[in-house]
């Protein structure tokens, strides 16, 4: 348990991609907020991907999702798009944020575009407020070659205000509540589950980012690993090495996750899950080759219960504010692939 840490926004947001290289690296940043009230949600990335061994085949992808869970049958309506762009139409500052893919912008504080298949999607948002960046990993593991993958949420808790047009509706964005983030690496994590809440519903200043994954090297896979970190206040509650991964627990029946994680005079144990219908289904393509399929929701529901030496166990709860993704190359979930 620490203070959260003095770290540079702007160095955490700047770009880790070369052009040129062969390498191969991927690299996004993603923004995404929850109604404040209602079941409701969007999910837009800005990513550069670039293949190994082949630079030349590198290219932009826009991304752009609308979740929207307040019919009245309980069903989930979902809208999705993205947009694939040639690396000559797009354009990354050196430092700090400063992001277009051909007239799709991301600056500190607004972001612009459009999307047209295989839904028509546009936005028109500004973000302000947040707190420090949100280190998901020990500082150190940054700079090592593994994990090949690297996450940063560099502005939680920002508050998301402007419009959408999702298939020629107007969704006005009112102080909705959420995260920018960064992640980049060589190589996609080979299967994980990942979860994300800003704010739970009984308490709107807990932040939790979480993940149970697996690595392949060969033919030989890792056992599950699980890391997390929750931020109450000033305060995080880190237990996010290697080692505290590999003994922590996990169990994840199809989108019903669990977790629990140990360490002296602190226990968490937390549930994430969703309907099947709360999913859509992304093609995430793979620096090294071949792709892999994210299973994407962000109305989630999510229970976290710390447990402190001594005391009483505290627990959070939110029934529609947690991100909710399953990355996997089965074929059998029944979650439609959109693109």
């Amino acid at each position: 348990m620490s203070q959260a840490p003095e770290v540079d926004v702007a160095a955490w947001q700047s770009p880790r991609f070369v052009a040129g290289s062969d390498g191969g690296h991927y690299e996004s940043w993603f923004l995404r907020a929850n109604h404040p009230a209602e079941p409701r949600a969007f999910w837009i990335r800005y990513t550069v991907f670039s293949p190994k061994g082949r630079s030349s085949g590198g290219l932009g992808e826009l991304w752009a999702i609308y979740f929207d869970g307040t019919g009245s049958s309980g069903s989930t309506h979902i809208q999705v798009g993205k947009r694939e762009l040639p690396l000559a139409d797009c354009a990354f500052a050196p430092q700090g944020l400063d992001i277009s893919l051909g007239d799709s912008h991301l600056s500190p504080g607004k972001l612009t575009g459009s999307v047209l298949s295989p839904q028509s999607l546009s936005w028109d948002l500004r973000y302000q407020g947040g707190t420090a960046p949100l280190l998901f990993l020990p500082q150190s593991y940054y700079t090592r070659a593994i994990p090949k993958a690297k996450a940063v949420t560099t502005r939680p808790f920002a508050h998301f205000s402007g419009s959408m047009e999702v298939a020629g509706q107007t969704i006005r964005v009112d102080d909705w509540i959420g995260s920018e983030n960064h992640n980049w690496g060589s190589k996609h994590t080979d299967t994980y589950a990942w979860g994300q809440v800003a704010g739970f519903d009984n308490a709107p200043d807990v932040f939790l980012e979480v993940i149970s994954a697996r690595l392949k090297f060969g033919p030989l896979w890792t056992p599950q690993l699980t890391i997390l970190v929750v931020r109450l206040g000033d305060e995080e509650i880190r237990l996010n090495t290697i080692r505290q991964g590999f003994n922590a627990n996990a169990r994840r029946e199809r989108f019903d996750w669990m977790f629990d994680s140990t360490a002296p005079g602190i226990h968490i144990r937390g549930r994430i899950w969703a309907h099947r219908d709360a999913f859509v289904g992304l093609t995430y393509y793979n620096p090294p080759g071949g792709s892999h399929t994210c299973l994407n929701s962000k109305i989630a529901s999510c229970e976290l219960t710390i447990t402190r030496e001594g005391k009483a166990p505290t627990s959070f709860v939110t029934k529609s504010r947690s991100a909710f993704e399953i990355l996997t190359d089965d074929k059998d979930h029944g979650v439609p692939v959109a693109v």
